[in-house]
């Protein structure tokens, strides 16, 4: 449920030693507007055995954020397959968004020999053109996928660079429950009007992509 409105001035706290709110019927109109807001599903794609999930359409100045959700994202390879994105400004033609991030990372061994949060230069990218990983390692297991979101700031701004910031949880070929953390930004004052996902090898086998503009 999305909150529209509060108006500051017709909540008011009583001295405190009685902490209790009590509600002032005056108001001189000094009120908040739209402070809330909602997600609003713009498309869903079902990927089987797909070498690529595009959304080519929707990403507009409509809204001012976008996110997409990835859920259980099952690669049809088990050879430490990595699920990946990247822009485009010209309507999906090319998907060659040049880009800066930052890509760290937490896991745990499913035998509990293991646990590490760190850093990974491997998988960030210093002005590159490049697939941005945003999780390493899927495993192709019956059992294994993974999910997870990334946000994408304002992408028909031809004034600013367009900041993403993205988190996935997924199952290791190796067993073992991994969170990739990845954040950037396009370097471009250009609209990105398109963005694409894929495995860094081999087909998705399954999984499913949402698409919401956020009001």
């Amino acid at each position: 449920m999305a909150l529209s409105k509060v108006d500051f001035n017709n909540i008011n706290v009583t001295p405190a030693a009685s902490k209790k709110l009590k509600w002032n019927s005056s108001a001189n109109g000094f009120e908040t507007g739209d402070v809330g807001g909602s997600m609003v599903l713009l498309s869903t794609v079902t990927a089987s055995s797909s070498s690529t999930v595009s959304f080519t359409s929707g990403i507009d100045s409509t809204y001012k954020e976008y996110i997409f959700k990835f859920i259980d994202i099952h690669p049809a390879s088990d050879s430490d397959v990595q699920f990946q994105f990247n822009g485009s400004a010209d309507t999906g033609s090319n998907y060659n968004v040049t880009k800066t991030t930052t890509h760290f990372s937490a896991y745990h061994y499913e035998a509990d020999t293991y646990t590490s949060v760190g850093y990974n230069t491997a998988y960030d990218l210093a002005q590159s053109t490049a697939f941005q990983t945003l999780s390493t390692s899927i495993g192709a297991d019956n059992d294994q996928c993974g999910s997870g979101y990334i946000h994408l700031f304002n992408p028909s701004s031809t004034t600013f660079v367009k900041h993403f910031i993205s988190n996935v949880s997924f199952v290791q070929s190796d067993d073992v429950q991994r969170i990739d953390y990845v954040s950037g930004y396009f370097n471009t004052t250009s609209a990105v009007d398109a963005v694409q996902f894929k495995v860094s090898s081999g087909n998705i086998d399954s999984g499913t992509i949402k698409m919401y503009g956020i009001t």
